[in-house]
């Protein structure tokens, strides 16, 4: 049977493909944001919020702060590629979401799984000479049209035995035009800071976190993956796994307490309370956190090792992102 052996929890923010010493350049990109996501679910201009919390941050929100962070935020990826690099997964199952990189309008279901042979990059869009944007791209795999090797008998075995548990699961077996719509970040950002170069077949899974209005309940998520977890150990093939929520954790504005809760949740396999999360407060950037919690329903049963949790605050106003790392695996 396929063994799930591996966990991993991860941001893949901008900052994370930047040196601290640009931050303030996300920052400034906050304060110009009409849609900065409140906890309960609000969406509001950087005004509205510092009106609350009245520069609270202004001795954080610093250059010396944000090398720090930066540095902490690098050795977590280097941690968890020295654990993918050690218990060598023959395999990646990638629980991501899509910005409209591989969907559209169009059609955006709610869960789906890839199970082609070969993943495509969508090449972004370029921007000004300079810009953040470009810099990230690359290690977004962006920068241009990339190819990574999908395991297309994996994804069509999980399709079917998904749809045996009652999950009715959007499928998708190729990419006809990457300059027009192919795999993002979610994706990208994994296989170019984790993989270090080691060609692993990846069975992309696409949660529909950000868009209004079929994206998944926290509860459907934690469900979802236990039938995941369950569907890998009935399909008959010698394959160590490794399953990998990427994305979140809370932004545009840092909610340091949900986050803790998601993390200690996830550690001490905590089903009730992550399926329990409210969905108000999974808006905008912090509804990746659904892809933590569908991870972490699929690699219930190994053993949390390690957390790192940086609260990169890049305004005085406290925006910016939650920035986790974890790993589960049985020593």
């Amino acid at each position: 049977m396929a063994r799930v052996v591996l966990g991993i929890g991860m941001s893949h923010s901008p900052l994370l493909a930047l040196p601290g010493e640009r931050w303030v350049e996300r920052g400034n990109d906050d304060r110009a944001n009409k849609g900065l996501n409140t906890i309960d679910g609000r969406f509001v201009d950087y005004d509205t919020v510092n009106a609350t919390v009245k520069d609270r941050y202004a001795d954080i929100a610093v250059t010396d702060t944000f090398v720090r962070q930066d540095k902490e935020a690098q050795d977590a990826l280097d941690r968890l590629a020295d654990d993918f690099a050690r218990l060598k997964p023959d395999v990646a199952v990638i629980v991501g979401d899509d910005h409209y990189e591989l969907f559209s309008p169009a059609n955006m279901p709610a869960i789906a799984i890839y199970h082609g042979k070969e993943i495509l990059t969508h090449e972004a869009d370029k921007h000004d000479e300079g810009s953040w944007r470009n810099t990230v791209a690359a290690m977004y795999a962006m920068d241009e049209v990339h190819s990574y090797p999908a395991h297309a008998e994996l994804g069509e075995k999980l399709i079917e035995q998904l749809v045996d548990r009652d999950f009715d699961i959007g499928s998708s077996a190729r990419v006809d035009d990457p300059k027009t719509l192919g795999f993002g970040h979610a994706y990208g950002f994994v296989a170019e800071r984790i993989f270090r170069g080691r060609e692993v077949p990846i069975v992309p899974v696409m949660l529909n976190t950000y868009f209004p209005p079929n994206a998944p309940t926290p509860r459907r998520c934690y469900n979802f993956g236990m039938a995941l977890k369950e569907s890998l150990e009935a399909i008959p093939m010698d394959l160590r796994v490794a399953v990998i929520g990427s994305g979140g954790l809370s932004h545009f504005i840092v909610e340091e307490e949900l986050d803790r809760q998601i993390l200690t949740a996830l550690e001490n396999h905590d089903g009730d309370v992550l399926r329990n999360i409210p969905v108000n407060a999974l808006k905008s950037g912090s509804s990746e956190i659904r892809c933590w919690i569908a991870a972490g329903g699929a690699f219930r049963g190994l053993k949390h090792q390690w957390s790192e949790y940086v609260p990169a605050r890049r305004t005085p106003a406290g925006t910016g992102i939650g920035l986790g790392f974890a790993a589960w695996y049985n020593a």
